[in-house]
């Protein structure tokens, strides 16, 4: 999409085809489309309702000034008139092949792996980052609008509730209460303004939903959602965290879920939080050691063993053998493995088309 809002000339009306819907949401439908010029997928975001036109249109003006790898790509926009003469805003966006993170979830049996969890997380945060660097708040951060391509990678999607504070440093105005309540802040849902911080307690529901299977607040939230939504705006509660997480990953929540915004973690101290970092090093680290020191015949077995016995001692000598006798120990240096770059496009299917959004 051009820096100035018009439709590329490859998505010109007559020369792209619209699919099945594979989603739906408040604003309206979405559909698989194909551009006839050379094949390529993407969707199209549709709505004939004033409420949606607002939506999309919100979306498309943050989307056309947005750049990165972690943030779904706007291809364009294209206004056409319905019977009844009323508008309908069609939004071009690049086709991610696996479908929303909730889709995934459901399709691999609810909950993920925490190995996973850190990942995901770990990029729902760089897009996250970007974002607030240049003072844009998502402000309906789930798993329903992080999408995934082939590959694993992350971005994300539905910018309709976006704002862009006029400061870096103060909560934006909110007129009306837009998002997904079981994920909001309760600053959020008192409708006190939409700020950064907001963001931050999403992305710990999220992370929750991830770990779960299930919404946050659990079965609150699924039978009764006015309740639910008063006990996350005016008590001093938090969602219930995940049975058999990680010490980490529990430190994780507890800075994301804190009731006052001003004390919530930044992006930039969640990126460096040993959640995302510590056991994935300490691995990295114990997967160099073995790869450095490989054993190359079998008087090489228990070398690093802390200790052995000797004839000539009474007792137990502790030394280490890895040091004195080598035998045929050979250092060995990582070498990097070119991973070969996915294509979206390469990897989808007429017959397997997945749900985008829903």
């Amino acid at each position: 999409m051009s820096g100035n809002g018009e439709l590329s000339p490859s998505f010109l009306p007559g020369e792209w085809d619209r699919g099945k819907m594979i989603g739906s949401g408040s604003f309206g439908v979405v559909h698989l489309a194909i551009n006839k010029s050379n094949g390529s997928l993407f969707v199209v975001k549709s709505s004939d309702s004033q409420e949606g036109n607002q939506s999309l249109e919100n979306e498309a003006k943050i989307l056309e000034g947005l750049d990165s790898p972690h943030i779904v790509q706007c291809l364009g926009k294209h206004v056409s008139f319905g019977e009844n003469g009323h508008p309908k805003i069609n939004l071009f966006i690049e086709y991610m092949a696996a479908g929303s993170l909730g889709d995934v979830m459901e399709k691999l049996g609810g909950k993920l792996d925490e190995q996973v969890i850190r990942a995901y997380t770990r990029e729902i945060l760089k897009g996250l980052k970007y974002l607030h660097d240049i003072g844009i708040v998502h402000g309906d951060v789930k798993s329903q609008n992080v999408l995934l391509g082939s590959c694993g990678n992350i971005k994300l999607a539905d910018f309709g509730c976006a704002k862009q504070p006029k400061s870096n440093t103060g909560p934006t105005n909110q007129r009306s209460l837009r998002g997904t309540p079981l994920w909001m802040a309760p600053e959020v849902l008192r409708n006190e303004g939409l700020d950064f911080s907001a963001d931050i307690w999403s992305l710990g529901c999220t992370v929750i939903e991830m770990a779960t299977g299930k919404t946050p607040w659990g079965e609150l939230g699924a039978s009764n959602l006015m309740a639910a939504v008063l006990k996350i705006a005016s008590s001093n509660e938090r969602p219930s965290f995940p049975k058999g997480f990680s010490n980490d990953g529990l430190d994780f929540l507890r800075k994301c879920l804190v009731r006052i915004p001003e004390k919530r973690s930044t992006v930039d101290e969640l990126l460096d939080h040993p959640f995302l970092n510590g056991e994935t090093e300490s691995k990295n680290m114990q997967q160099k050691h073995f790869h450095e020191y490989s054993p190359m015949s079998v008087l090489d077995i228990g070398l690093d063993d802390d200790s052995y016995e000797s004839e000539e001692s009474d007792g137990l000598v502790e030394t280490k053998l890895a040091s004195k006798i080598p035998f045929s120990v050979r250092r060995y240096e990582k070498r990097g493995s070119s991973r070969k770059q996915c294509t979206e496009n390469e990897t989808a299917s007429q017959e397997n088309w997945v749900t985008v959004r829903s």
